[in-house]
């Protein structure tokens, strides 16, 4: 704290001479102006440290946690209950779900919503896998009730402050995903879990998009001059508008931070899914000799969850003097998504 002890509060004494002097001799008005000016500046200080406080990142968490140690484990279990746990993280971690605040701190920060985005992107994403494939044996067969009724409650607006509350409508969605675990342990017929090769390949592939999307657009914080490979692969591709053959792709210096904790978010996340995933389809990675695929996409986004030890988010120039966050944090994500598209590839394969 020596760096507090050198600060100059002369223009604060300044303030508090010139109230003296506006009140002259009358020392109980000019106390009460001091103490109201102490107690302004002693909240705004409070705020501050309440808000960095609430701007700190949940610890991650591992499969035994999830578990006591008598607990039944039948496939699917896992995976539901990393779901669930990663949204009560996001609902009661300290500060609450601050994305829809508006009184401070929660209003003022930034960082804490877009890596909440993050992580609900995610959860929406295998909420949807679970309603539309893991649950469900083919393509005609019913969905299962309590999921149907689970999905949707994602999808309500992070930032919504008036009805509905995303916070109500999260943790409603969660209780629905708790009822669905529940019979499944009971091992009720109407709850079911498919582990099979093509339901992962089917959640993997919206994650694999969603990590090249985040790719993209940490790679440009730089500016980038790109070609349009938009219809490449097909002579016959047509497109609805036209579009030029050279891209200028460049993330707004007011994005970039969003951004990069939103990317934070996504890994911090999806690296607990597949921790679930890797015993749920057990048996499916090791008839594909795949698990240490599965485990060196985690060993990837493990990486992007290094502390960030710079007060900002820096945005130097590639080969720069200074360092740029989003283009580290791009590189683990392009390895861990190179990583999951072989996957896809070996699940694919009889």
């Amino acid at each position: 704290m020596k760096w507090l002890a050198k600060l100059n509060f002369s223009w604060f004494k300044s303030a508090l001479d010139g109230i003296a002097s506006d009140y002259g001799s009358d020392a109980g008005k000019f106390l009460q102006s001091r103490s109201l000016v102490i107690s302004v500046l002693a909240l705004f200080f409070a705020l501050l440290l309440l808000g960095w406080y609430w701007s700190r990142e949940p610890q991650q968490f591992t499969i035994s946690d999830l578990y006591k140690d008598d607990a039944q484990v039948v496939t699917g279990t896992t995976t539901t209950a990393s779901l669930i746990k990663v949204v009560d993280t996001l609902l009661d971690k300290p500060g609450g779900y601050i994305a829809n605040d508006m009184l401070p701190p929660g209003a003022w920060l930034d960082n804490a919503p877009n890596w909440e985005f993050g992580v609900l992107v995610q959860v929406r994403d295998l909420s949807k896998a679970m309603r539309e494939a893991f649950s469900r044996s083919q393509s005609q067969s019913t969905e299962d009730s309590d999921l149907a009724l689970a999905e949707p409650r994602f999808n309500v607006d992070h930032k919504s402050w008036a009805v509905p509350w995303p916070e109500s409508e999260y943790s409603d969605g969660r209780d629905y995903f708790s009822a669905y675990q529940k019979r499944l342990l009971r091992n009720a017929d109407s709850a079911q879990f498919y582990a099979r090769a093509d339901n992962l390949r089917y959640w993997l592939a919206t994650v694999e998009k969603r990590l090249g999307s985040l790719s993209q657009r940490l790679s440009a914080s730089v500016g980038q001059r790109r070609i349009n490979t938009d219809l490449s692969g097909d002579i016959g591709a047509t497109q609805s508008t036209e579009a030029p053959a050279e891209l200028v792709v460049k993330t707004s210096w007011f994005k970039i931070d969003d951004v990069f904790y939103e990317a934070r978010g996504t890994c911090w996340a999806l690296l607990h899914f597949l921790r679930a995933v890797e015993v749920d389809f057990a048996e499916v990675l090791a008839r594909k000799n795949a698990r240490v695929s599965v485990q060196q996409i985690i060993r990837e986004l493990e990486m992007t969850q290094q502390p960030v030890r710079s007060p900002i988010i820096a945005n130097g120039e590639g080969f720069g003097l200074i360092a740029n966050h989003s283009l580290v944090m791009a590189s683990y994500i392009s390895r861990a998504n190179a990583a999951i598209i072989d996957l896809r590839e070996l699940l694919s394969k009889g």
